[in-house]
């Protein structure tokens, strides 16, 4: 049976020479269709296709050929006559592009699109598409133009005009202006191409369409290194002239993304930075892409590597917690303690949400030790001055003062919401009496609680139990198991399709690694591990075999799991990842008036395997309203809303910058809205 744990894998650093087999799709191998067109003019959906001629070739040879004349609806202009020949006689009992375009997609289909300036002739067929209704493929489309301007010096090809084309490499059809005719003098070009960037190493189509962009040979001759990974899910790691560990990455086909940093589709500077420094790859084989992104987290802690920017130090979150003293008050650590809330990525945050947290449990603020047996008041600043918020009795025993902090560790463990009720009558009453910015500000400080709280009740259930095995459907049949330890991923394996899952999962079970869990909330589990593996458990395919005990979180944290939206109360319910209808926090619009929020667009170019994982890490980011995936130019669009320009600064360079699958990013413009539901302040806690 197999069975996959996790284990370190040594891999050797001798590269050897490709071969056909280990590639994509050989170039022999892959159908081309080259297109040409004549038009009345050179505008799409302006001008209209009068002849269309392709050709399919395979392996060197013509496969078939396709030639019509169309009817433009509409005249012929001299001047276009005179260059193609085609006039309005010829075609005016030809059939029309609605009779003539499927024909064409279907003689294509399957194919690589070639043509002598791609846009020019794609873009009147994606126009004709576009008028008749007709869907257009996802073609690959491949530009004999660019082609040459890359493979071609300025001295041995001054023009890359398709008749200067021909006469360089002697074909033999001339072209004419007529489709057809060019159709067959472009695939002598392309022939012709494609052997001088054989000689440089571009086998396989993907090679071919990474090649157009300028890579330097020293780049290309590196993707020998990447000669002995599997087509497998893991973790790769790049390694310097000291055999020091530059970068590490996940991958789900190892050698596919590996050998793209050696190609053109790679455009990061640091990255191209890093190729150069690379002398050797190492890689861990993993069973599925959850134990392989758990391996990245922890060789990126153990290694630091310079060229990764996320998660290279899973210690430095802040948590606020309570001292150890007669008159215990909340403090900002970077070590959690047994009652402890986070972990906060910025100290200032933690510190804003203990400030709000000591005022509504009746916590002191004051810095003074208190011995035992002491009073608290005597020399504290009254609550009007100096906000320590147990001021409010002029003097307090130690009995006294005991419910603010056993009401705090109720409220982490989530028996008591009694602090967030009041904090809710406190901004409806602000904003009852006009004090609109009060009220939008402890609005979003309590934002920040909830949504801390949430995070950790969340963790803390799963890192709750001693073991819990899960299993999800595998993409290619049978399952994928996860055992998990007091939130540590302690073995991961897959059953294929027709081997019974169940001895698998006792044999995973059996060999797990031993996790001895702390006193710590989240059982000295890494809040990202934790965090990866709850998101791998919420998905809605994902099923329990077994588990210790029940897996459950706290019913009054029930409550607030909400999607906070910090700067406009939308009234939107969220998706917790649990199916229960029945509780829910949400927001509701007092009669509010002006308030300033500045906005911020931030486009995101990410590594397309990447996009899932990397759209739902910038949205987890402080500042980040919402976010977007699109087609077209950028991957990725975020909305961030923040109260100061300083902040959009730091979501942007700290934040989602250093978000890994993030290859670069443009804040495109940054404003100031005034809405009034920019500063919609309540919101309630539904029974």
């Amino acid at each position: 049976m197999p069975v996959h744990t996790l284990r370190s894998v040594s891999v050797p650093g001798v590269p050897e020479q490709l071969r056909f087999d280990e590639l994509d799709t050989p170039l022999r191998d892959t159908t081309f269709v080259v297109v040409d067109l004549e038009t009345t003019g050179a505008r799409p959906g302006e001008d209209a296709i009068t002849e269309i001629g392709a050709v399919k070739i395979r392996g060197g040879e013509v496969i078939a050929e396709m030639a019509t004349l169309v009817d433009p609806g509409r005249s012929i202009p001299p001047h276009i006559v005179e260059i193609t020949g085609i006039t309005t006689a010829m075609v005016i009992d030809a059939p029309r592009i609605e009779r003539v375009l499927p024909a064409f997609l279907e003689f294509a289909r399957g194919a690589v699109l070639v043509a002598h300036n791609a846009p020019f002739d794609t873009g009147f067929l994606k126009a004709a598409a576009s008028a008749t209704d007709t869907p257009w493929p996802k073609f690959t489309v491949l530009c004999t133009v660019k082609l040459a301007r890359r493979v071609l010096s300025r001295d041995e090809a001054p023009s890359v005009k398709l008749s200067s084309l021909a006469r360089l490499f002697d074909v033999g059809t001339t072209p004419t202006h007529r489709a057809l005719d060019d159709a067959r003098a472009t695939v002598d070009v392309l022939h012709a191409l494609i052997a001088r960037v054989g000689n440089q190493g571009v086998h396989s189509l993907t090679e071919l369409v990474d090649y157009l962009p300028d890579v330097s040979s020293h780049q290309r001759a590196k993707r020998s290194l990447a000669s002995h990974l599997p087509h497998a899910p893991g973790v790769y790691l790049f390694r310097g002239p000291s055999d020091e560990v530059l970068y590490v990455g996940t991958a789900t086909d190892l050698r596919r993304r590996v050998r793209n940093y050696f190609t053109g589709s790679e455009t990061r500077g640091r990255m191209k930075e890093m190729v150069a420094l690379t002398t050797r790859i190492d890689h861990v084989e993993c069973a599925h892409a959850l134990e392989a992104g758990v391996r990245e987290l922890r060789l990126l802690a153990a290694h630091t590597p310079p060229y990764n920017r996320r998660s290279k130090y899973p210690k430095r979150g802040w948590w606020i917690t309570l001292t150890a003293e007669a008159f215990p008050r909340l403090s900002v650590v970077r070590t959690p303690a047994a009652d402890s809330l986070g972990p906060f990525r910025s100290r200032s945050t933690a510190v804003d949400v203990a400030d709000v947290l000591a005022e509504y449990c009746i916590l002191r603020t004051c810095t003074s030790r208190i011995p035992k047996g002491r009073e608290h008041g005597p020399q504290c600043p009254p609550r009007e001055l100096g906000r320590c918020p147990a001021s409010v009795h002029d003097r307090m025993t130690e009995d006294a003062y005991r419910p603010g902090p056993e009401l705090f560790r109720q409220f982490l463990r989530g028996l008591d919401d009694a602090p967030l009720h009041r904090m809710r009558a406190r901004v409806e009453e602000l904003a009852a009496g006009e004090l609109f910015e009060n009220a939008a500000r402890l609005r979003d400080r309590t934002a920040e609680v909830v949504l801390a709280l949430r995070r950790m009740q969340r963790l803390a259930a799963l890192t709750a139990l001693d073991q819990l095995v899960a299993a999800r459907p595998a993409v290619t049949g049978g399952w994928e198991f996860a055992v998990i330890r007091s939130g540590r991923l302690a073995s991961a394996g897959c059953a294929r399709r027709g081997i019974h899952p169940m001895p698998v999962v006792d044999a995973l079970v059996l060999t797990a690694e031993t996790v001895v869990p702390d006193a710590t909330p989240l059982r000295g589990a890494s809040p990202e591990e934790a965090g990866l593996l709850a998101r791998w458990l919420d998905q809605e395919d994902t099923r329990i075999v077994s588990a210790s005990a029940g897996w459950c979180e706290p019913r009054t944290g029930r409550r607030i799991l909400v999607r906070v939206v910090r700067t406009r109360a939308s009234g939107q319910r969220v998706d917790t990842g649990r199916r229960d209808p029945t509780t829910r926090a949400e927001f509701r619009r007092p009669p509010l008036r002006l308030a300033i929020m500045i906005n911020a667009i931030v486009l995101i170019h990410a590594e397309a395997h990447r996009i899932p994982e990397t759209a739902q890490a910038v949205a987890d980011i402080e500042g980040v309203d919402k976010v977007y995936s699109c087609a077209g130019d950028v991957d990725l669009i975020a909305i961030v809303r923040v109260r100061d320009h300083a902040k959009i600064a730091e979501v942007v360079t700290e934040g989602i910058n250093k978000v890994d699958g993030v290859s670069r990013t443009a804040t495109h413009i940054a404003f100031q809205s005034y809405s009034s539901a920019d500063v919609e302040a309540g919101f309630s806690i539904g029974e």
